[in-house]
């Protein structure tokens, strides 16, 4: 027997109700977003820091007490001192209080004879309790524009990268021709405007050996022969090498002022480059801009030649000042600071004097072996070269302008007598205590592959970091509570369950930067207002649809139709936004950078929080019910 009739309502789920295990999910997710957003409510400490200079040193109770009992004798308030690993934090209730405080333990540290084992630095210490960072969860970084710090704009001498290569070719050369014993018209002409190497010969029959012999050697050069004034090889530096020497130049000296950031003690520090010759530094949280030019801004290096011999050419020898008289060094260059793999400051046993120990890479110990075996008995000098700026303002056109001078001082810090053949371990001796310090910190860093200057600094003060901090928020919190107001009035239930969602939103955007490890800018907090738009409008063309349907079908089926035809318009347009974050990001600098990454990040979010949030707050408060009207 048949029978008709209307189906069973326990055999047909009802309309607009999720399944258990999403609300579960989307209560899990909101729940995570809550735990490793948590962090954020806990503000850093001022503290200052006491770091090793190098390995096998380590801060310990009795540095630790020096530092305290420096702290108690200028009566400068701190608190929470602890030894975390290798390094001591102690921390301060005030801005002012930290900078007294690391003054003083710098000073105890100087009188203590420690300044050659430990670095004395600024820093913000965490709140955050011990079990959230057991799982990892952090609080978000702030940038150089919220945290305070240091902005340098750096550019590389370009043309004397360019310039130093073929000064080392010039080297080559005259080696190569000495072992030959092939005879050349002295000095080599070096145009680093024209990018050459020239070299003339008394015939073309030596002209000739000397071609066959650079023949295989020529490498980033060109080679063509000269016979205007008398036959001679002209050596032309390609332009494909001189593109690889800037770029080898650039990405050398960013490693370079990585490692010497690491040296400061900085966090979250942004290193990178800008268009062909400059670097972009920034130092957040750095608040002595004093301590970042001395280490960062000074360009050092290191050069080892022999002392010329009596009978030398004076075309191939150069002369230097070394405690009040002049020496005469051979102009080719042993090696640089370039092959230095480690140094580190120690004393000389038998003097007591400060000494810098120097491990060199294998290139450069082969280099050293084969130069000082045959060189025994004679004297080895050590040149420290260091480029400065010269400041200085030029009226031109009736405006006045600063202009930024580069110079090279050289100087001689040691010459030795060579007792036996050298290695890839040796010392430098000669240098006072703090010279010590400095040259072993900046060759631990890296050699820089051409020298820099700085073109540009700018300092945020913490205090006005404060400041961007409390407006940034500030205008959060009006723009989110006027949408909500909006919401509320404009929209009534539904429009409660959006703001849910909406506070959702940002507390998932706050958890996913924390997570992250993200850096929150001053324009990065502009994209976070952006994406809180973005979410309403998410639901706005939802609720607007559900309006439009509500004149064709009965409320459930209006609410489904709503959403579900709300998303594909919904997803269009936030794949776009998506697409020119992401663009954004690529080719941006820092501040560009830090809104496009919250921008990224609250697309995402937003298309969660919009869609199925607000979908399972409606779906519970409309979900499986005879609903006759909705407040919409």
């Amino acid at each position: 027997m048949i029978s008709l009739g209307a189906p069973n309502r326990r055999d047909v789920a009802p309309l607009n109700a999720y399944p258990f295990w999403k609300y579960l999910f989307v209560l899990l997710v909101v729940a995570l977003g809550a735990l490793y957003a948590l962090p954020n409510l806990y503000p850093p400490d001022y503290a200052v820091q006491i770091s090793p200079r190098s390995e096998g040193i380590a801060a310990d109770p009795d540095t630790l007490a020096l530092a305290e009992d420096a702290l108690g004798a200028a009566s400068v308030e701190y608190f929470g001192t602890v030894i975390e690993g290798d390094r001591a934090i102690i921390r301060f209730p005030s801005n002012e209080a930290q900078i007294r405080g690391r003054d003083r333990i710098d000073r105890a540290l100087l009188e203590a004879g420690l300044t050659d084992d430990f670095l004395v630095v600024l820093d913000l210490a965490s709140t955050t309790p011990a079990w959230l960072d057991e799982i990892g969860a952090q609080r978000m970084n702030y940038g150089l524009d919220l945290s305070g710090g240091v902005h340098f704009l750096l550019e590389v001498d370009m043309e004397k990268a360019v310039a130093d290569r073929l000064e080392a070719f010039a080297g080559e050369l005259r080696v190569a021709f000495r072992e030959e014993r092939i005879r050349y018209r002295r000095p080599l002409e070096t145009d680093p405007s024209e990018r050459t190497v020239s070299v003339r010969f008394a015939d073309p029959e030596t002209r000739d050996a000397a071609r066959a012999l650079m023949f295989d050697r020529l490498g980033e050069f060109e080679m063509s022969s000269l016979d205007d004034e008398a036959p001679g090889l002209r050596f032309t530096l390609s332009e494909q090498a001189v593109r690889a020497r800037e770029d080898y130049a650039i990405s050398q000296n960013l490693q370079s002022l990585r490692n010497r950031v690491n040296e400061l003690g900085v966090s979250e520090p942004l290193v990178q480059r800008l268009g062909r010759d400059r670097i972009v530094l920034d130092l957040p949280g750095l608040q002595d801009p004093g301590a970042a030019k001395g280490t960062i801004g000074k360009v050092a290096n290191l050069e080892f030649r022999l002392e010329a011999r009596p009978d030398a050419l004076r075309s191939e020898t150069e002369a230097f000042d070394y405690s009040g008289r002049s020496v005469d060094l051979e102009q080719d260059i042993i090696l640089t600071g370039d092959n230095v793999s480690d140094a580190n400051v120690g004393f000389d046993p038998e003097t007591s004097l400060p000494q810098v120990n120097i491990t060199l890479d294998g290139e450069g110990g082969s280099r050293m072996t084969r130069a000082t075996t045959p060189s025994v008995g004679r004297r080895m000098a050590v040149i420290f070269k260091e480029t400065k700026t010269n400041r200085q303002l030029v009226r031109r056109d009736g405006v006045e302008t600063e202009v930024v001078t580069p110079y090279e001082v050289e100087r001689v810090i040691s010459l030795a007598t060579i007792q036996s053949p050298l290695g890839n371990r040796f010392r430098i001796t000669g240098l006072s205590q703090g010279e010590a310090a400095e040259l072993s910190l900046l060759l631990r860093a890296g050699a820089l592959a051409a020298p820099m200057y700085i073109v540009e600094e700018r300092t945020v003060g913490a205090s006005l970091g404060e400041d961007n901090i409390r407006a940034g928020f500030l205008s959060v919190a009006v723009g989110f509570a006027l949408v909500m107001v909006f919401m509320l009035v404009y929209y009534r239930l539904f429009g409660l369950a959006a703001n849910i969602a909406l506070a959702a939103n940002l507390l998932l955007i706050v958890a996913v930067m924390s997570l992250l490890g993200a850096t929150l800018t001053l324009p990065g907090i502009a994209g976070i207002v952006l994406t809180v738009g973005m979410a309403v409008d998410a639901n706005v063309l939802i609720f607007a649809r559900i309006r439009e349907e509500l004149g064709n079908r009965p409320p459930q089926q209006a609410i489904s139709a709503g959403f579900d035809r709300a998303f594909v318009t919904i997803l269009d347009a936030n794949i776009t936004t998506f697409l020119v974050a992401i663009i954004l990001y690529a080719i941006g600098s820092g501040p560009v950078k830090g809104f496009a990454v919250t921008l990224a990040i609250g697309i995402v979010t937003s298309m969660f929080t919009a869609i199925v949030g607000t979908r399972a707050l409606v779906n519970l408060i409309y979900g499986g019910r005879n609903v006759t009207r909705l407040a919409i």
